[in-house]
């Protein structure tokens, strides 16, 4: 028989299970629950974790923002080095960040633009001082003649060269008149532009009238011109005598000085005066660089220098000291005499085999001597009074001013 409910039903047996099984075991609604609370827990989660994920990648969000600068810091540093690396340190303030700033750090290499700095030396100009000083040195130039020969070769032959024209010319001596180193100075520079013949056919006349520097110092200028006229540029040169003679007067006491420097400070006196004097007057050596004598060092290829100056160091540095004045006047005699300007007398030449020239002028030797002039030719010398010596070895003096 079934048992009765307290409220008077009955129950049969399989109910009875089925409430017992109620209340031990779940039941398919209290599992639908269940399953709807894990996923709304879930849900629930995952809308958490966003939100607490947004914040991290919010405060991320600025460190990369602000890391952005270091990247501009690294151009700015590319442009201007070292001046803008502050943003680079304010681009730390989260781990996220951290790392992201380290790109800044490796900026650093953009001081790699320091090369910029090595720029600089390129802009100094080096290379022109170093050309500069390469284009002065004359001991170069001295020792290392245009064609190609060896310093001791340039060495030998000139010396040869200067020997055998000693014997040519053994009377050699400066082809102007005078009889006092004031005579000599004032000569010298009245030489400049014309010959030695026209000075000694004028100062005769000169120093006749003014035999002193006191006295040339006083002249009136105009009647110095009529007198200097014709060795040409007379108003220049009249200048110029009038006033070396006063500062002989002013500084030297009416006497020529026998130094180098005491000599170039004369009005119209330069270097190759100054040797004129020294080396004639007081038997001081020194090298007489005129025209004839840079026309033919060129010509031998002694040096390839134009500039006196350097020229003199030039040709000094192949011989003794004690040889320039004599050097001079055999140099000199040779290049008015044969070795002429427009056309050599090659075929007439004594160190013909010596020069590296030969061949530029008539090699011929009837030809070439029909070229020779003053002695060497038979006319007349330019001096008025020369010495003795050239009187005995053939040489024939001068004619006057105005002689036919």
């Amino acid at each position: 028989m079934g048992e009765r409910a307290p409220d008077g039903s009955s129950k049969t047996g399989k109910s009875a299970k089925k409430a017992v099984g109620a209340e031990g075991e779940p039941t398919p609604a209290k599992t639908a629950t269940k399953k709807a609370a894990k996923t709304a827990t879930k849900r629930a989660a995952k809308p958490a974790a966003r939100s607490a994920e947004k914040p991290a990648e919010k405060e991320a969000a600025p460190a990369a923002r602000k890391t952005a600068p270091g990247k501009k810091a690294a151009s700015a540093k590319k442009t201007a080095p070292g001046k803008k690396t502050a943003p680079a340190k304010k681009a730390a303030p989260s781990g996220t960040g951290a790392k992201k700033s380290t790109p800044a750090k490796k900026t650093a290499p953009a001081k790699k633009t320091a090369p910029a700095k090595k720029v600089k030396p390129a802009d100094v100009v080096l290379p022109a001082d170093a050309a500069v000083k390469k284009a002065a040195p004359v001991k170069k130039i001295a020792v290392r003649p245009p064609g190609g020969e060896s310093p001791t070769a340039l060495v030998r032959r000139a010396r040869r060269i200067n020997r055998e024209l000693a014997e040519v010319y053994p009377y050699a001596h400066p082809e102007l008149d005078f009889e006092n180193p004031f005579q000599l100075l004032v000569a010298t520079v009245l030489s400049a532009q014309t010959t030695d013949l026209r000075v000694n056919q004028t100062t005769p006349a000169l120093f006749a009238r003014y035999p002193a520097p006191e006295d040339l110092a006083a002249a009136n200028p105009e009647e110095v011109e009529q007198i200097l006229r014709p060795c040409g540029f007379f108003r220049a040169k009249t200048r110029s005598v009038i006033g070396l003679s006063k500062s002989l007067v002013e500084n030297f006491g009416g006497e020529v000085p026998g130094r180098l420097e005491d000599l170039v400070t004369l009005p119209g006196v330069g270097r190759k005066t100054a040797f004129v004097v020294l080396g004639n007057a007081y038997g001081r050596p020194g090298i007489t660089v005129d025209t004839h004598f840079q026309r033919l060092v060129r010509r031998w290829q002694w040096t390839d220098e134009t500039d006196p100056d350097k020229i003199e160091a030039a040709v000094g540095a192949l011989f003794p000291k004690s040889e320039w004045t004599d050097l001079s006047h055999h140099v000199i005699w040779h290049g008015r005499r044969i070795c002429h300007a427009r056309k050599p007398a090659c075929g007439a030449c004594p160190i013909a085999p010596l020069c590296p020239a030969y061949g530029e002028g008539e090699t011929d030797p009837e030809k070439a001597k029909k070229l020779l002039k003053y002695e060497k030719g038979g006319f007349p010398g330019q001096r008025l009074n020369p010495p003795r010596a050239y009187l005995d070895a053939g040489g024939k003096p001068a004619p006057p001013l105005g002689a036919a």
